[in-house]
Order: structure tokens, then C-alpha cells, then sequence
């Protein structure tokens, strides 16, 4: 295994990403006082302790890593694409993955943070005011939450893992807009920047109100780049500008019957024995049309416990083709 990878797809959580070396010129982000990681939940576990990634994902994540750019993750239903996003932060000790689905009416703003101020003002009104009718001080920050994207971008020491899934979907502004902020690596808000305090107590994506972290002067700046895994199921192009800054890598269904045997039995350990006549069926229909390997695991996971007399046909019918093959239009 070469030296210089950090993520080995081994599964197997190690210091590695303490050999990481400083960024780029070009890449470099400096944001002050730097947060710990929280640790990682429950969330995905299961699916990064069996993910088995492929050589050039392996390669495609360490150059992600290594020249602090977002990692633009493409393939067919099943192959794992938002899986590596945990497996990499699994592995690598990076806590928990912040995730952001993306939708046709998801923007920026969404990712970056929420600001709740008409639940302010209802707060304000309820205090009264003081002070010869001054109206009482609040704490802004408990109306401020800081989304995936913008979490992601506090000024953690190691490198948060930030799971952007299905970007294809999102509006046509949506990659453009990222770009900003992954050049800059720092974005404001605007509520904060206004105010005369110099800071503020904000909520995090994935923290609680006990929990919150300090923003200065409006300004939240990374100083670890986050590793941006986003998926895409290819149902859109992307401009030129936005390719460029990514490092990409393209996954695909399992190249044989023995390796989609492999990551069966890493899913289901013994109750994935005697299904050789299921995945074999199974891997036969994968050539006529598009399948998930996690039908799969369905199929396999319920023939092992129904008494179908024939399980072969029950397998068939709850996988159901994604899409249909050339031979099927």
C-alpha cells in the first residue's frame, strides 16, 4: 500500500490524518482558535464498517484530502456513493458526517445557517422590557442555527466530512454559488455582522443549545478545509468552473459475481450463507437493466428467513429493475 494515502479503505480507524501535510499556498484558510470534533454518533456505522471501496476511490479521497477540494462522487444507484462519506470519516476518526440533502428548492442559505427571527421577537415580547422601556437584551444566538455546509466550515483542527447527496438535483445556481464559498472557505452573517457585540453564541448542525460555538464579527472561517463528499446520480451536467475545482471519481456496480459475494457476505455475515443462487440470479439481471446492490441484501436477508417455496422467485420480485437496459426500452 503506498505511503502517502491516508484513507486505505481498510476499514480499520487509524491516526492517519495526523500526517496530513499543510495545504496548498493556494489552499490555506486561517480561522482563528481552533474547535475539537465532536465524536461520531451511530448514524452509518454499519455502512462504513462493511464499505469496500474500490482502488481509484481510494486514490480519488486522499487526493480530495490532500489538496483540500471537494470530492465530486458519481455511479449508479447502490454503489456506495454516500456510504464513502462515512467509511472515509469512520476510518480517519473524523466524528460525525454532517449531511445535507439537496433538493430542487434547496439554496445556499440552507446549508450555511437559519436565523428564526420572528420566534425572537415572540421572545422579546414575552420579557417585557426594562430599564425605563428599553426593550431587554436578548441572545441572538439562540435564534441562529448553522446548517451542514456551515458547521462544516467552523474552525475545527482536523477536517470535518461534509456528505452534500444528490447535488444533480439541486437548482441550476445551487454548484456555482459553492464555489464562492469553497474558494473562500469563510462565509458572513449578515445578523451578526450588523450587530455593535463583536461576537455570538451560535447552534451548530449537529450540536445542541448547550453546545454552541462563538462566531466573531459575523465571520465564520474555516482553518482545516472540510472533506465535500457530493453524489451525483448524473441526472445533470455541470459547468466547466464547477469541474475544475473538484477532484472526481466515478463508481460502479460490482465487477463479478465473487466481489458482489464479498460485500453480501460483509453485510450479512452468516445469514448471507447459501444465497450463492441469488446472487448469481441477481448478477445475471444486473446485466439486463439497472439494479442496487442493496436489493440485494433485501432479497438475500428475507429468503433466509421465509419459508417461499420458491425463493428465487420471491428474490425477483421484491428487485424490481431501477431502470431499464438497452435491450428493454
Amino acid at each position: 500500500m503506498p505511503d502517502w494515502l491516508l484513507y486505505r479503505g481498510t476499514r480499520e480507524p487509524h491516526d492517519g490524518i495526523n500526517s496530513l501535510p499543510p495545504p496548498p499556498p493556494w489552499r490555506s484558510f486561517s480561522g482563528g482558535p481552533t474547535l475539537d470534533i465532536p465524536p461520531a454518533g451511530p448514524a452509518g456505522h454499519h455502512q462504513a464498517t462493511t464499505y469496500r471501496p474500490s482502488d481509484d476511490a481510494v486514490q480519488q479521497v486522499n487526493a480530495a484530502l490532500y489538496l483540500r477540494r471537494p470530492l465530486l462522487v458519481t455511479g449508479p444507484p447502490g454503489t456506495g456513493k454516500s456510504t464513502l462519506a462515512y467509511a472515509v470519516a469512520h476510518e480517519l476518526g473524523l466524528g460525525s458526517v454532517l449531511h445535507w440533502p439537496i433538493t430542487s428548492r434547496v439554496t445556499l442559505r440552507d446549508g450555511l445557517y437559519q436565523y428564526d427571527p420572528l420566534t425572537r421577537l415572540y421572545a422579546a415580547r414575552r420579557e417585557g422590557t426594562v430599564n425605563g422601556g428599553e426593550p431587554t437584551p436578548d441572545d441572538i444566538g439562540r435564534y441562529i442555527r448553522l446548517g451542514p455546509l456551515g458547521t462544516a466550515l467552523l474552525p475545527y483542527a482536523r477536517p470535518r466530512v461534509l456528505l452534500i447527496d444528490e447535488i444533480d438535483k439541486s437548482d441550476i445556481d445551487l454548484p456555482n454559488d459553492l464555489l464562492t464559498i469553497f474558494e473562500k472557505g469563510e462565509y458572513e452573517i449578515p445578523e451578526l455582522a450588523r450587530r455593535a457585540e463583536p461576537t455570538a453564541e451560535v447552534m451548530t448542525a449537529d450540536g445542541s443549545d448547550a453546545d454552541r460555538v462563538t462566531v466573531t464579527r459575523g465571520t465564520v472561517r474555516c482553518n482545516a478545509f472540510p472533506l465535500v463528499v457530493m453524489t451525483s446520480n448524473g441526472e445533470r451536467e455541470f459547468p466547466p468552473a464547477f469541474l475544475r475545482r473538484c477532484i472526481t471519481v466515478k463508481l460502479s456496480q460490482p465487477a463479478d459475481q465473487a466481489e458482489l459475494a464479498a460485500i453480501v457476505r460483509e453485510h450479512l455475515g452468516d445469514l448471507a450463507d447459501r444465497s450463492d443462487d441469488l446472487i448469481g440470479q441477481f448478477f445475471e439481471r444486473a446485466k439486463q437493466g439497472t439494479l442496487a446492490t442493496d436489493q440485494l441484501l433485501n432479497a438475500v436477508y428475507l429468503c433466509r428467513f421465509s419459508d417461499a417455496a420458491d425463493r428465487r422467485d420471491l428474490a425477483d420480485r421484491i428487485t424490481p429493475y431501477l431502470a431499464a437496459g438497452p435491450d428493454e426500452d
